[in-house]
């Protein structure tokens, strides 16, 4: 079964609210700046996934990988979406043919281009 993105948010902060009562529902809300009634909303799929700035500000307080929540909301950062725009059909095509690639060969390849080794 696929994880929601409300789903994930609320399993990762009640995880942490096991450990530290700051990660209660109204002080996460109150720290990425919503009403707990949204947030509460959001964990239980009763809303869509809120704005990439705001999706970007609850990662940081969960401490998690921004990237990680934008694809669970079924979004991209706006910064890889730039990056995309430039190039579409390549990009197209490298996500394509990596898809189904293992994760050590997609790695040698971020490894390559941020090192600069063609």
């Amino acid at each position: 079964m696929k994880t929601t993105f409300g789903c994930f948010v609320r399993e990762r902060r009640e995880t942490l609210l096991r450990e530290n009562a700051d990660y209660s529902l109204r002080k996460v809300a109150g720290r990425i700046q919503v009403e707990p009634s949204y947030v509460s909303k959001i964990e239980r799929d009763q809303v869509a996934p809120p704005s990439e700035e705001t999706i970007i500000r609850l990662a940081k307080d969960l401490k998690e990988d921004s990237d990680v929540l934008l694809a669970l909301a079924g979004k991209v950062s706006s910064d890889l979406r730039g990056a995309i725009l430039k190039r579409p059909r390549l990009f197209a095509e490298l996500i394509r043919q990596m898809k189904n690639a293992p994760d050590r060969a997609v790695l040698r390849m971020v490894r390559e281009v941020r090192d600069g080794k063609w």
